[in-house]
């Protein structure tokens, strides 16, 4: 997949003043979070039920790759250090399968070397925690116009 670049996206732009047409636009699309961190799962899908997006969570790679909503996802929010399995192998795997997903990366890590890398890789995004909610729709705005 090949690295997707947003234009006219607005680092000032708050998350809450989207029009409500926005979130209509969303019913229907499926936001998959895989992350180990228990926090995240809990806490990351309440942000992007505001917007409007359906959303399931996976504490792992291997239990989303189990799961029947990879062929449903519209994107996935991965994280980039997970036990057994990393975002980065996840990512491979998905696209030896021809899984078109675009991904957004989130770590708790910063190294703009890794994001450098995993950008070139193709993901959509690559987002430091803790990121602001702004950062987050930014990227799913380029994620999901990518679909």
């Amino acid at each position: 997949m090949s690295n997707q670049k947003c234009e006219g996206l607005s680092a000032d732009r708050e998350w809450f003043s989207m029009p409500s047409e926005i979130c209509t636009m969303n019913k229907g699309l499926l936001v998959s979070v895989v992350d180990d961190d228990p926090s995240v799962r809990e806490s990351l899908p309440d942000l992007l039920r505001i917007f409007g997006l359906d959303v399931r969570t996976f504490a792992s790679a291997e239990d989303f790759l189990s799961s029947d909503s990879v062929s449903r996802t519209n994107c996935l929010i991965l994280d980039v250090t997970m036990p057994r399995m990393p975002g980065t192998e996840l990512q491979t795997e998905l696209a030896r399968r021809d899984e078109q997903i675009p991904i957004i990366f989130i770590t708790a890590h910063r190294d703009d070397s890794v994001r450098s890398r995993l950008l070139e890789l193709g993901a959509v995004d690559c987002l430091f925690k803790p990121f602001s909610d702004t950062a987050l729709f930014d990227a799913l705005k380029c994620a999901l116009g990518s679909k």
